[in-house]
């Protein structure tokens, strides 16, 4: 029964010090938490990761109680083998990580609900409008003054596929992780579209004949992925 509950204090130590391994690599060593949480949690982040990695090496060097009973070896035992579910994931995140949320989910989310906004900030009077997209969503839909109408206005995005044949610019915003995910799409006229999940910057005018937020592009522009993709910022 001692090694039976050696093994499994093993194998816990070993899981505690590989979720903990995994987060701090994410959070400390690169910024892929990004793909996944917004970057004010980080430091959550990091916590939790140390704490992790400390309980597996408490756990790994702590003396067998001198005696065991056959009640607590089968009570770890169940538990132990449920618990490596929790390996994967853990290895996943340490070798290789997930992407972050983009023209899959842009694709297959249903919602079409662009927020309404109560007031909306004065437009400078000349120039190119560099907007957030989800600024530009929430004119070309609820503007009653239809302040975009004329203007050149650049938005930035990733590109993700519409309907009919179209694409759009997008972006997925996050209130605090890649669960909560809200999609902001643009649909795209005029230009060939770049290969899905392309990050671009598109200027051209708002059509206002279209149902959708629609803009009729006069120039695109390929830019890098940026390191926060869940943050609607404007170019």
């Amino acid at each position: 029964m001692r090694t039976l509950n050696a093994l499994n204090r093993h194998r816990t130590a070993l899981l505690l010090l590989l979720s903990g391994a995994a987060l701090l690599r994410i959070t400390l060593a690169s910024d892929l938490f990004q793909r996944y949480v917004k970057q004010s949690l980080r430091p959550e982040l990091v916590a939790a990761g140390v704490l992790l990695v400390l309980l597996g090496i408490l756990s790994a060097v702590r003396d067998q109680p001198g005696e065991a009973h056959d009640e607590e070896a089968r009570g770890h035992a169940g538990p132990g083998r449920l618990a490596w579910l929790l390996a994967p994931p853990a290895l996943l995140l340490l070798s290789f990580a997930p992407p972050s949320l983009g023209a899959f989910t842009v694709a297959r989310d249903g919602s079409g609900q662009i927020a309404r906004p109560v007031t909306f900030d004065p437009l400078p009077p000349t120039g190119t409008l560099r907007l957030r997209l989800s600024d530009f969503d929430a004119r070309a839909v609820w503007d009653t003054h239809q302040s975009l109408k004329g203007r050149t206005v650049e938005v930035e995005g990733f590109v993700a596929p519409g309907r009919n044949g179209t694409w759009q610019i997008s972006r997925i915003i996050v209130s605090c992780c890649a669960a909560d995910a809200r999609v902001v799409a643009v649909t795209v006229l005029g230009p060939t579209a770049p290969p899905a999940n392309t990050w671009v910057t598109v200027t051209g005018t708002w059509n206002p004949a279209d149902a959708t937020p629609t803009i009729e592009a006069a120039t695109l522009a390929r830019i890098p992925s940026p390191a926060d993709p869940y943050r609607d910022t404007a170019p």
